[in-house]
């Protein structure tokens, strides 16, 4: 008597795959890999069979021919955690702004069978647990979003010479491939809106100023007040978060009273600047006019709907996969950096 079970249904092979598309089982296999030399027409063909056959490859039989895991670190770098009870980390995962930088990544990732696996890197041991990873050659590159000032997992990167690219430009001058948008003109954007406004006593709420996008958006900022003959505007540093808008709004017109618009770094700390408005009586935007920057969730959420400069994040991140695929596939080729143009956004409170 037979104790064996009953075979399962038969998953589609490599020759399924050769007959529907009319080519031989070794032209399949080098679509399958990703080699390069296959006539476009011949490789649309036999995506069109896998497609159709429903073939899903054997990740470990591909990875012995490619060298290759299909795997990449989606890296969130942060500060060196100082307390064992450190809130930043639970404010970078809940701000929106992650969240899109995934669903873009994830756009060109999942249709290519490649998996990204969620790492932070928040002191030295984790930057060396990420370095292991990739020497040992179970990770194929490294997208990372870094927030932490003179970040040294940039130049860790690209001393052992790992594909790797940023979003925003690097804080230290090394050679990695990077994505961003001209934190400059969109600043200049909302500060001309307020100017058109008929705002004159203008004030700006920054981003953090060791990191490059607070300098460029207070440097936009400043550039368009001075070439409006306004010498002078206040400034006070926020961090990025709704709470640090709140503090930094209040500080504002406890110092000068009588702003009548803001231009704020980032929505999250717009829409703490409009709590403080609302707070202190103060009417958006009749009384003061206030501008944010990102284009987030943040900025439709808050009330009244925010303007705000839109970041094409899932465009940016879109872009940045894309990237990374390249350098995987061509390691030698030359870094590479794609800066996406600002769109000003108008809604109710400018």
């Amino acid at each position: 008597m037979s104790s064996s079970r009953p075979a399962g249904p038969r998953l589609p092979t490599l020759e399924d795959v050769a007959r529907s598309a009319g080519v031989s089982r070794a032209t399949v296999s080098r679509v399958v890999n990703g080699t390069r030399n296959v006539d476009p027409e011949i490789r649309k063909t036999v995506l069109a069979a896998v497609a159709a056959t429903g073939y899903v490859p054997n990740r470990a039989a591909r990875s012995l021919v490619t060298r290759r895991t299909d795997t990449v670190a989606l890296v969130f770098s942060v500060p060196d955690r100082h307390a064992e009870q450190d809130p930043f980390l639970g404010q970078v995962f809940s701000d929106p702004f992650f969240g899109r930088i995934v669903g873009g990544l994830l756009t060109v990732f999942r249709p290519r069978g490649v998996h990204p696996v969620l790492m932070l890197a928040d002191s030295a041991a984790s930057r060396t647990a990420l370095l292991v990873e990739l020497q040992q050659q179970r990770i194929d590159g490294v997208v990372l979003v870094s927030v932490a000032p003179e970040d040294p997992l940039l130049r860790l990167l690209t001393e052992t010479e790992v594909p790797a690219v940023l979003f925003a430009r690097p804080t230290v001058p090394v050679p990695i491939n990077y994505v961003d948008v001209a934190h400059h003109a969109g600043a200049r954007m909302a500060t001309e809106l307020l100017l058109a406004r008929g705002c004159r006593r203008l004030a700006t709420i920054s981003g953090p100023l060791d990191a490059p996008a607070g300098q460029d958006r207070l440097a936009g900022f400043r550039e368009a007040m001075a070439e409006n003959g306004h010498a002078f505007a206040p400034s006070v540093e926020g961090s990025f978060t709704q709470d640090g808008g709140e503090r930094a709004m209040a500080r504002l017109l406890a110092e000068y009273p009588q702003t009548d618009g803001v231009f704020v770094a980032n929505d999250l700390m717009a829409q703490g600047a409009l709590l403080t408005l609302r707070d202190q009586g103060r009417r958006v935007p009749e009384d003061v006019a206030v501008v944010g920057f990102d284009d987030s969730s943040a900025a439709r959420a808050a009330r009244p709907q925010l303007t705000t400069v839109r970041q094409p994040v899932e465009d940016m991140a879109a872009e940045m996969a894309r990237l990374l695929l390249e350098r995987i596939e061509r390691p030698d080729q030359r870094v590479t950096s794609v800066i996406f143009k600002p769109e000003l956004v108008r809604r109710q409170s400018a």
